[in-house]
């Protein structure tokens, strides 16, 4: 196997894999390429500090009276001054929706819990609970398959 990497600022970035058969490799690969955004981190307030948070430190974004937060992996809120919709554009793949206010990050999370109602709680590392609804659900049950 060869590899070429060709660094050039004036062209258009691209990635191209010239491959016998799709493998394991080969979907890690595009989801690495994929989930790559050029940006590593989010800009994010903790009482009276301003904070670079790397996304894959981040739990999970939800709302919390009316405001927007992020949770890392130690339990702690931090506030963010975007929308659900615009941060959902700039987060990596593997955060996805869990409910229609909460993006959680995939790799994040512990388990599933079901309530004795029947509904699903997504349990993340930090031991942050969060609902999940239902049609989310069918959305997380065919990407944890594809895995």
């Amino acid at each position: 196997m060869k590899f070429k990497l060709v660094v050039d600022k004036e062209a258009e970035e691209e990635v191209i894999a010239v491959v016998h058969e799709a493998s394991e490799l080969t979907e890690q690969i595009e989801n690495l390429i994929l989930a790559y955004t050029g940006r590593h981190q989010i800009t994010v307030y903790h009482e009276d500090e301003i904070v670079q948070l790397r996304f894959s430190d981040i739990e999970c974004i939800t709302v919390i009276d009316r405001k927007i937060f992020a949770i890392d992996q130690n339990g702690v809120r931090y506030r963010m001054n975007r929308r659900l919709c615009d941060l959902e554009e700039i987060l990596p793949s593997y955060f996805i929706r869990i409910n229609k206010s909460t993006l959680a990050n995939e790799n994040r999370i512990r388990r599933f819990t079901t309530v004795y109602t029947g509904a699903v709680n997504a349990v993340f590392q930090c031991g942050y609970e969060e609902y999940v609804s239902r049609r989310c659900f069918a959305e997380i049950k065919r990407r944890l398959n594809r895995k």
